[in-house]
């Protein structure tokens, strides 16, 4: 199973903001949106990645304020980015060793979406529920008979 996998299931609504924003702007999107993530842009191109992980720091080494911070001074600005024909299970040991929840899917230049560790998680789920599925109508369906007289 490949990224464009999850994103063909996901959908393609994409939340960015510009690094020269208020933090506080861009929390107010995060809450209003329900998302844990917004994707820096500057001039067309990923310039970082925006978490709550990102904002808690922010929060804790300003004393408990945002202030006047901007996006660009709370985010990371190395984010872990992967391509739509990266497989699942890349994604999910790049994940593990970052320790990343979100993760930019880039196609050259182009943001295509971002996925989460909660999609990587469902779509192994949902992939394994349905393994499990067709392995149980194949059992249901053996035919009888057919395993008399072999030995294992």
């Amino acid at each position: 199973m490949k990224v464009a996998d999850i994103l063909r299931v996901k959908g393609s609504t994409l939340y960015t903001v510009q690094p020269d924003e208020p933090l506080a702007k861009a929390t107010q999107i995060m809450a209003e949106k329900d998302i844990g993530s917004l994707v820096v842009m500057e001039h067309g191109d990923l310039v970082g990645m925006l978490t709550f992980r990102e904002v808690m720091v922010s929060l804790v080494g300003n004393g408990g304020e945002i202030g006047n911070m901007l996006v660009r001074k709370a985010m990371d600005d190395h984010p872990l980015t992967c391509t739509s024909e990266t497989e699942l299970d890349e994604v999910r040991r790049m994940m593990l060793e970052r320790h990343a929840r979100y993760m930019p899917v880039m196609n050259q230049k182009m943001l295509m979406g971002v996925i989460s560790l909660y999609d990587v998680a469902k779509a192994v789920v949902d992939s394994q529920n349905f393994e499990n599925k067709m392995l149980k109508a194949y059992i249901r369906d053996w035919p009888a008979g057919e395993d008399e007289g072999k030995s294992g």
